[in-house]
């Protein structure tokens, strides 16, 4: 017999849309997250391309109806470790890690966030490294489900066994419990949905550009944050060395990206997501000097090409056609690019404030030994079974992929991905073919 609900693995926009179209077809639906709150990379971004719209704007009503959704179930902080099943009838495991707070306790009031004894102490992923966080923490102001979490590999009392619990005692509920455990659960689903997205390449695999090694070489996703109102700096964009306004900022495109060391395939969003940052920086300084070194602008999509366009003629951001080969570090933390420009002919070295490394993307990998073995391409992408015929059915009936677990792609293919996805699951759960 068919099971009437489905599973969506991975709580973004693309997770959020395909269980929010289930849902209001009258599906029971159960959302499976890794973190703590869903979001996924979107809600790390300040601006979206082309119209350079509020992106916490547009996600923030999306997070707050799937959280309140009655056919959506929320299994957050939590991971797929078993199918098992056919199409019509899977039976799946999920690991429900404990956050060490009761959620039906918790008011989310931070209360124990800010009492924390290693507040300020651990690096914070929700701004990518670029502030710090404590033990005890909620991800984001907008977080959905709205509740603390207790990280296990840092607490002192769960590391150590060693601390004086200020978190405990700043409770006003009562919700920390550090006898909370693992939870494992079983869900019988008619179809699956995956859409477990992406997240960027390790940049140190490209040594000669100096990140981690210069503190002013940082990524893409990092200039987000810096630009975000909620971020580290509440949008101004401060160079990490010294604090200081950046005067002069270069972007360098394709990194870890069209490259036959590292990956061969083009992640689709960076040089639109370079033109965006690069026009933000010059609307938060119009005195600063934008350059973008790139191989090719691939403006694809509708509005993308009149964004490049404005990006300079009217924000006068210089694009400079041609790869950098080595990044070098100046006394002063001031940064130098040796580069080739081809329209000019010849190498060049360029002096900059801060550089920004547009990476690539790379798809976050379904837990290993999960019973069914879902194919994947050469690249590491879910492969579909037909992608010229269908864009989202894999070779195992029942189970669909959207967004970019199948490949890279910007925000608004991923939502009409999604929801293509969410017909096909219907399909199987209303027992048709």
């Amino acid at each position: 017999m068919t099971k009437k609900s489905a599973m969506v693995i991975g709580g973004g926009i693309t997770g959020m849309q395909a269980s929010l179209d289930l849902a209001d077809m009258g599906y029971k639906v159960y959302l499976i997250e890794k973190n703590p709150s869903i979001g996924g990379n979107m809600a790390k971004l300040d601006k979206t391309f082309p119209t350079l719209d509020c992106a916490a704007c547009t996600i923030t009503p999306k997070l707050v109806d799937t959280g309140s959704h009655p056919n959506i179930e929320l299994l957050t902080y939590s991971e797929v470790k078993n199918i098992q099943g056919e199409a019509g009838n899977f039976k799946a495991t999920v690991l429900k890690k404990t956050r060490y707070v009761d959620i039906e306790k918790c008011t989310g009031c931070a209360a124990c966030v800010q009492a924390c004894v290693l507040k300020g102490k651990i690096k914070d992923e929700h701004n990518e490294g670029m502030s710090k966080r404590g033990a005890a923490y909620i991800p984001f102001p907008q977080a959905v489900p709205l509740k603390a979490t207790i990280d296990p590999d840092h607490c002192l009392y769960l590391t150590k066994g060693k601390c004086a619990q200020k978190c405990v005692k700043a409770c006003g509920p009562e919700a920390i419990d550090y006898e909370i455990k693992d939870e494992e659960i079983e869900i019988d689903v008619g179809s699956i949905i995956v859409a477990t997205g992406f997240k960027l390449d390790d940049p140190k695999k490209k040594p000669e550009y100096g990140y981690g090694d210069f503190p002013n070489v940082i990524t893409s996703m990092q200039l987000e944050r810096l630009l975000s109102p909620s971020g580290p700096s509440c949008g101004e964009v401060k160079r990490p060395s010294d604090d200081k306004s950046p005067k002069k900022i270069a972007f360098l495109q394709c990194v870890c990206s069209r490259d036959v060391n590292t990956n061969i395939y083009c992640s689709r969003f960076c040089c639109m997501q370079a033109i965006k940052e690069a026009i933000l920086l010059k609307e938060h300084d119009p005195e600063a000097e934008v350059t973008v070194f790139y191989m090719d602008i691939r403006a694809f999509g509708k509005g993308y090409e009149e964004l490049y366009n404005r990006a300079k003629d009217e924000f006068k951001i210089k694009f400079t056609k041609g790869r950098v080969s080595e990044i070098l570090q100046k006394e002063n933390k001031n940064l130098v690019t040796i580069s080739e420009d081809i329209k000019q002919g010849g190498i060049f070295d360029n002096e900059f404030d801060l550089v920004v490394l547009s990476v690539g993307a790379v798809p976050n990998p379904l837990p290993p030994d999960i019973g069914i073995t879902i194919p994947l391409w050469q690249d590491n992408f879910i492969d579909l079974e037909n992608p010229y015929e269908d864009a989202v059915k894999t070779s195992i009936p029942g189970i669909f992929v959207a967004g970019c677990a199948s490949s890279p792609k910007d925000i608004p293919d991923s939502v009409i991905q999604a929801s293509a996805a969410a017909i096909q699951a219907s399909i199987i759960l209303g027992g048709k073919t």
